[in-house]
This record gives structure tokens, C-alpha cells and sequence, in this order.
């Protein structure tokens, strides 16, 4: 498993949501020191405190761990399409280019 790229989604996720390592830490109940290593991909959480991390971040644990579970890809696409749905119309067809242009 790829702890250190599961971390730093977990940093990116934290600060989209605007947390603090601290404030994070406070939310689920750890030390700011196990958030730091937890994002540096030292240490793997445990599965309590991971599940607690992704309800916190509102992130799905798919987002997460998308390149450790074969099936996580099905989660990277409900993410893609969810960000899509909030573009307006024009970016949402520039987008699809690019995507369809990357495809093939």
C-alpha cells in the first residue's frame, strides 16, 4: 500500500475543507503529531481512525484510497462526475475534450 500518497490525499482533503493539522486532530480525536504521520504516509491509521478522518473531511474512503482498491476507480468516477455536474455548460464541454482527447 502506498501509505504516503494515501497521506497526502488526506492533507489535500484537509486543507480543501480549510482544517488546521491541529483543528483535524481535535475533530477526531488524535494528536496533531498522529495527523502529521498519518500525512507523511510514516504511519498507517488504523481503520477507526481513518473512517473518522473521511466522515470528518466529508471525503468518501474511496477518494482516499483510490490507487490501494481495485475497485476505488468507481469512486474516482463518482467524484469526477460530481465536480462536473458544477461546472457551467461551456467548461463542462471543455472538459470532456480534454478527457476525450487524454482517452485516445
Amino acid at each position: 500500500m502506498d501509505a504516503r500518497a494515501v497521506g497526502q490525499r488526506i492533507r489535500a482533503a484537509r486543507e480543501k475543507k480549510g482544517l488546521t493539522q491541529e483543528e483535524l486532530a481535535a475533530l477526531v480525536d488524535i494528536s496533531p503529531t498522529h495527523v502529521s504521520v498519518i500525512e507523511r504516509g510514516t504511519k498507517i491509521p488504523r481503520m477507526d481512525t481513518f473512517v473518522a478522518i473521511a466522515n470528518v473531511l466529508e471525503v468518501s474512503a474511496d477518494s482516499l484510497l483510490v490507487d490501494v482498491v481495485d475497485r476505488a476507480a468507481e469512486g474516482a468516477a463518482s467524484e469526477l462526475s460530481r465536480l462536473l455536474e458544477e461546472l457551467p455548460r461551456e467548461e463542462k464541454v471543455r472538459v470532456l475534450k480534454v478527457v476525450a482527447a487524454m482517452i485516445e
